[in-house]
């Protein structure tokens, strides 16, 4: 529950103010590592110095004539030996061999360490290493060196005597050094901390403040101004600027996913708008006509059969309007139209399908001049493909139905077929109105006519002819353009795959 409850917590702080925390932790801990190394360090050190100076004088004491039995009685010159060599409060005795205290050379003021047992062997064991002692309230260095007596003075006693000489210094100064350097240490680490603790806090903020502008972006963004965008804050080799370039490039993709989602919806409220209108007119011819005769308004056979007649037509469009629809949409599943529409693709030449429409084109409409050339111009030639002949004959149908359709009477009309690199080449080209830019790059939209009128002629289609054209020949891996100017005609080009192949294959 606590964990969960610290986590919260943390959660509910700004990303500026956890920064901060993190920041002032990692420097209390440097700080705290620091300090604990050069304290430990200092200490080693004035623990050292104490050491030798200790050494030294336990040295010069060792080497001093002995006292006599009076160990009150301090002589001069080795007070002024001993004094000499130390500092601070040391405490100098001479033990004898079985560890007591035989004298005093210099007696401490004050407190004197409590001393383990030291003879001979002990003494002999420690080797001269300082350790260390307490006693009176205070820690101790002590050092214990071995020791004989002169020639003279084991003369008088009829036998020499052994023992050891022990030097201890107070561990107090060296302990108020480090209490002293730690507590002003405390006090200059808390400065420092405060100091850092303001500077961080702006530092922080200031560096944030792109974020602070990427934030701002986004709330713009998902308020619905798709068109913001995050500003170059700082290279694409730092974090920031990858970030800034990713969430731009994710906002690109946004913003053309929601105009493709719109003009999607756009399409389809004018394909169902236009797909009602073409349905709605035969189907109201057909209901006019079934009233008529209902209500007794045809009273001769003749207009019984003009009736008839005219239903049938009007039934024979609608059919067709739907068969359309169906086919695009069949296309519209799979855009390679293998699965949803089976083409039965077989080895042919697009010659074939050249002259078919030069003579489709002399039966419909014999006042036109009709010439069969290659692409551009020039004599035709081979443009073998894998097709299915069928429904290319349907491309080229309708083809020949628009250029029929959109043309004064009389116009000519060129057709013509071939290959360039690896592209075979039909087209058909006509010399009517032609059409404008915007025209031309909707032309293959469903339902679309150049005039823009709801009005269509008895003769007219519905607007589908080229759009599914087109489907047609995406199926088949190739595409459909249209060259064409006001004033200067239309081509309409079919490019497929030359088939290498031969035709028998």
């Amino acid at each position: 529950m606590t964990t969960t409850s610290t986590r919260r917590g943390a959660a509910r702080l700004s990303l500026r103010t956890r920064l901060l925390i993190i920041c002032l932790l990692l420097v209390v801990a440097a700080l705290l590592a620091s300090n604990a190394l050069l304290i430990t360090l200092l200490q080693r050190q004035l623990v050292d110095q104490l050491d030798e100076r200790l050494r030294t004088a336990a040295t010069a004491a060792a080497r001093l004539p002995d006292l006599g039995e009076n160990s009150d009685v301090t002589a001069p010159p080795v007070r002024d030996a001993v004094e000499r060599q130390l500092i601070g409060d040391v405490y100098v005795a001479r033990l004898n061999a079985d560890g007591r205290v035989s004298r005093s050379l210099r007696p401490a003021v004050g407190d004197v360490p409590e001393l383990p047992r030291l003879d001979t062997a002990a003494v002999a064991t420690r080797g001269g290493d300082p350790f260390e002692a307490s006693g009176g309230g205070s820690d101790w260095r002590v050092i214990a060196q071995p020791v004989r007596s002169s020639p003279r003075q084991d003369a008088d006693r009829g036998a020499p005597s052994t023992g050891s000489i022990v030097v201890a210094g107070s561990l107090e100064e060296v302990n108020g050094t480090i209490r002293g350097l730690g507590l002003r240490m405390l006090v200059i680490d808390s400065l420092v901390l405060v100091l850092l603790g303001v500077i961080g806090w702006f530092a922080v903020r200031a560096g944030l403040r792109s974020l602070r502008r990427v934030e701002t972006t986004a709330a713009a963004i998902a308020g619905g101004d798709l068109s913001r965008r995050v500003p170059d804050l700082a290279s694409t080799r730092t974090e920031l600027g990858r970030l800034a370039a990713a969430l731009n490039g994710m906002l690109d993709r946004i913003e053309a996913g929601d105009a493709a989602r719109a003009a999607t919806n756009d399409r389809m409220r004018t394909f169902i708008a236009d797909a009602s209108h073409e349905l709605r007119t035969p189907l109201f011819g057909i209901k006019g006509f079934t009233e008529l005769y209902r209500m007794g308004g045809m009273h001769e056979r003749a207009d019984v059969d003009t009736a008839m007649n005219r239903i049938e037509r009007e039934s024979a469009r609608l059919v067709h309007i739907v068969e359309d629809l169906l086919l695009l949409a069949r296309l519209d599943e799979d855009p390679t139209a293998r699965t949803r529409l089976p083409l039965k693709l077989t080895p042919m030449d697009l010659r074939t399908l050249a002259a078919d429409a030069l003579h489709d084109l002399r039966a419909l409409a014999s006042d036109r001049a009709v010439t069969l050339t290659g692409p551009g111009g020039g004599p035709p030639g081979a443009a073998p493909v894998l097709g299915d002949e069928a429904r290319l004959r349907q491309v080229m149908s309708n083809l020949i139905g628009n250029a029929i359709a959109h043309t004064p009477a009389g116009s000519p009309v060129r057709i013509g077929v071939g290959t360039h690199d690896t592209l075979a080449i039909l087209e058909l080209s006509d010399q009517g109105p032609g059409l404008t830019a915007e025209q031309a790059a909707r032309v293959f939209d469903r339902f679309y006519r150049a005039d823009t009128a709801r009005g269509r002629t008895r003769t007219g289609g519905a607007g589908l002819g080229l759009s599914i054209a087109r489907s047609l020949v995406a199926a088949h891996h190739g595409r459909m353009e249209v060259h064409t100017s006001p004033g200067q005609g239309a081509t309409f080009r079919i490019l497929l795959p030359v088939h290498t192949d031969p035709l028998g294959d």
